[in-house]
């Protein structure tokens, strides 16, 4: 293909971060039937690429990068916790206890029997919140209120919301989840893990308002840059709603099935098109370091702050799964052809999940099975080095260290292990493709910030964790973009501007290697495009 043959749909010219081994720098793209064309011309070759129609443009100070990828996301979640129907109490929208508060007391009254549901909880950040107990959250609703956990493995709800969604003290606990009890076995008015707290927002989630849910949900990830999410906890009920909205979506979605119901999907590996695509199964070997429920080898701290999440003196936490039911979860799907992201935060819970990896590997040996660890944020270098080795990738949530860092180290792990946590530096050491991400909603969909945050390491105070764990601006724009793309299995079409992958791109407005690692956080996204088409800002 040439311009003379064809002339382009859109050429951009300027500063071009390939991410291309081949080509790091281009000055120029021609986009054609919305796969990149042409990479790098000469310019009296550029011009062979431009007719009456083409649209160019010159990004003058700014810069294009691939788009954007979230590669371990929740959007399908995010758009309802981020819509209308429920109130966003997250610390990065409320900071203080008094405002959570109020805004709890506000949306019981202003929803009355329909319920209210909100979400963001944070007792570490929001310091001085009351203890979310079952009288307290009776006492201030009498009709349903749930209220989520910021980190989305617990709820709170009250004897009304247990009501409406059938809960009661003779309600079984699912399978690697638990709703909690008191010394009587009368339910606490706490739900703990994804099969538990799903089915408290249900009342949240009204089929005629989730369309519209969701493309503000789009809108969203297209204003941070983002071309392409996962869904990391996907339900198969939405799979009708996803195939009547699949020509209005602009992002491109890859599905993880959770692996909290019945052992079994209708689904097949790789189903769907280069829009929607289900990629693999999702498990959750522990919860949150924030609710005191991951898998560690070593107590949390005795601290204000762990005593404020009930965490017991001692307690080094504990796994959701055995590990003969772990076992028979990926001896169930790998052998399917199935790829696994298993949710992991603590070392001792990496130790017992890379044990049944490594025995199904060996049991159904796969060329290129990219099997995942997720979060991993008390990972050991010797784990890293072992899970490199087995071919398993890790995807990171550096940006705990931006929102958490202080109260990682301070509160609940000590400088031993909370200087170093999520060792992305190491990770790279080993030769692994990692890949940065948010985990939306627990924090906002903020691509440039891992950047920033994965370079600098600050903490809110300032101070550097394990400076030794930094990446270079370089290695941090590649696990956003082309090694979160080998994740998904999709790094031949998308994650680097190559001729013949997507012409998924964002446009800042500067170079992330010329301005200071901290200012990436706060560079402007100028437009974001998804196969040559320009999603962000939407064209007048």
């Amino acid at each position: 293909m040439s311009g003379l043959d064809t002339p382009a749909d859109l050429v951009i010219t300027g500063t071009i971060l390939t991410v291309d081994d081949a080509r790091p720098q281009a000055r120029n793209l021609a986009v054609v039937g919305g796969r990149i064309a042409a990479v790098d011309l000469a310019e009296d070759e550029l011009q062979t690429w431009i007719g009456p129609d083409t649209t160019v443009l010159s990004v003058g100070d700014g810069c294009v990068l691939p788009g954007f990828i979230e590669a371990h996301g929740h959007p399908l979640m995010e758009a309802v916790a981020l819509s209308e129907r429920m109130v966003d109490i997250r610390p990065v929208t409320l900071p203080t206890a008094e405002e959570v508060v109020a805004a709890v007391h506000a949306e019981v009254a202003r929803r009355g029997a329909d319920g209210a549901y909100l979400n963001g909880w944070d007792a570490l950040l929001q310091k001085g919140l009351p203890d979310p107990t079952l009288q307290w959250l009776d006492s201030v609703a009498r009709t349903p209120l749930v209220i989520m956990h910021n980190s989305g493995h617990k709820a709170f709800f009250n004897s009304a919301a247990a009501r409406m969604v059938g809960i009661t003290r003779d309600t079984p606990d699912p399978k690697g989840a638990r709703y909690g009890r008191d010394a009587d076995g009368e339910l606490d008015g706490t739900a703990e893990e994804s099969a538990a707290v799903f089915p408290l927002i249900g009342g949240a989630i009204a089929a005629a308002d989730y369309p519209a849910m969701l493309l503000a949900e789009c809108d969203r990830l297209n204003r941070a840059g983002l071309t392409t999410c996962s869904e990391m906890a996907f339900d198969p009920m939405f799979r009708p709603v996803l195939a009547a909205m699949h020509d209005q979506l602009t992002v491109r979605l890859r599905t993880y099935e959770m692996s909290t119901a019945d052992l079994h999907t209708d689904a097949q590996p790789f189903d769907g098109d280069d829009l929607v695509r289900q990629v693999g199964i999702k498990i959750w070997v522990d919860g949150s370091p924030w609710i005191g429920n991951i898998d560690l080898s070593f107590p949390y701290l005795d601290t204000e702050a762990t005593r404020t999440i009930g965490v017991v003196p001692g307690s080094c936490g504990h796994a959701n799964y055995t590990r003969e039911q772990l076992a028979e979860i990926v001896g169930t799907f790998y052998p399917q052809g199935w790829q696994m992201a298993c949710h992991v935060q603590g070392d001792h819970g990496v130790d017992t999940i890379l044990d049944v990896y490594e025995e199904a590997l060996r049991a159904h040996p796969r060329d290129d099975h990219r099997l995942r660890l997720e979060h991993v944020g008390a990972i050991t270098d010797a784990q890293l080095t072992r899970a490199h080795a087995l071919g398993v990738t890790c995807s990171l949530f550096v940006d705990q260290l931006h929102y958490w860092g202080d109260v990682i180290v301070d509160g609940l792990f000590g400088p031993e292990h909370g200087e170093r946590w999520m060792p992305c530096g190491s990770a790279v050491a080993t030769g692994m493709r990692i890949s940065l991400h948010n985990d939306p909603p627990v924090t906002p969909e903020e691509p440039l910030r891992n950047i920033s945050v994965a370079v600098t390491r600050t903490a809110p105070s300032g101070r550097v964790l394990g400076p030794q764990e930094c990446l270079t601006v370089e290695q941090a724009i590649r696990a956003q973009t082309l090694d979160a793309a080998y994740q998904l299995f999709d790094d031949e079409r998308i994650g680097s501007i190559e001729v013949g992958k997507y012409a998924d791109l964002v446009v800042l407005s500067a170079d992330p290697r010329t301005v200071d690692p901290e200012a990436v956080a706060d560079l402007e996204v100028r437009a974001t495009y998804l196969a040559g088409r320009q999603v962000h800002p939407k064209p007048a």
